[in-house]
């Protein structure tokens, strides 16, 4: 299955559903255009049961650079894009999916804001990471929220004040980034991690995001509940049953 979309593209090869960012002239920049295709696609790939796991990867030389500057600096760009752009990411950091992306050249901006939504990031070691909207008098979107818990409040306030970029190595050692790989093949590095992760993206796997997405947000009580609930629907998904059978059989399991 493949849709049309102007400034992306998006097709579904089994479980796994590959988005693209396809903008390369301007470094895969956002406008007004890009902002409403992604909340589309992102909508599309939640609402699909088949789907288990979700690969995002940038043409060209870079991941993304985010907002586009110019269109923004031209009037193109009005005050819907940041609420259509972060409904987007959010749809992708609550779907029911393993969403994986892979970072190289620069992931700035709306860019990294993307990668930070994503369950994995994968890095090349040379890419550059940072959030600089303060430098355009802008506040970086949900990065605002999602950066310190992953690389805590102290370096989340230092990278969004001075809105300076940092490298994959960095980034993997401050632990914004997950894997870091070199940068000859890097297309070829992303697909042996897709394919790690595969291994073990059950329906367990799934509900751990769920729980994941709370676990600084709800009190021990009301997590523990929610812990309970998603426990009994993974003890009573096929998958529980596959990976009890394959145990038995000593063998991988193979998720339907």
């Amino acid at each position: 299955m493949a849709a049309q979309y102007e400034t992306l593209s998006y097709r579904k090869e089994g479980q796994l559903g590959r988005l693209e960012l396809r903008r390369p002239e301007r470094l895969n920049a956002v406008a007004m255009t890009g902002a409403r295709e992604l909340l589309d696609v992102a909508r599309h790939i939640a609402k699909d049961a088949d789907l288990r796991m979700v690969a995002i990867t940038g043409q060209g030389r870079a991941f993304s650079t985010g907002i586009d500057l110019k269109d923004l600096a031209d009037g193109k760009i009005d005050l819907s894009y940041f609420d259509l752009w972060d409904s987007a990411l959010r749809v992708f950091e609550t779907m029911d999916k393993l969403v994986l992306c892979l970072i190289h050249g620069y992931a700035i901006g709306g860019g990294l804001q993307l990668g930070l939504a994503s369950d994995v990031r994968v890095s090349t070691r040379s890419a550059k990471l940072g959030l600089p909207a303060i430098k355009e008098g802008l506040i970086p979107g949900l990065g605002t929220w999602r950066l310190a818990r992953y690389v805590g409040m102290g370096r989340a306030k230092s990278l969004i004040i001075r809105g300076n970029m940092i490298d994959g190595v960095e980034a993997e050692r401050i632990g914004l980034v997950d894997h870091l790989i070199d940068d000859d093949d890097p297309g070829s590095a992303f697909e042996d991690w897709i394919g790690d992760y595969a291994k073990s993206n059950s329906a367990g796997c799934r509900y751990s995001k769920e729980m994941l997405l709370e676990c600084f947000d709800l009190g021990y009580d009301a997590f523990f509940a929610k812990y309970l609930e998603l426990q009994k629907r993974s003890t009573d998904a096929a998958d529980f049953a596959e990976a009890m059978a394959a145990y038995h059989e000593e063998r991988p399991p193979v998720w339907g």
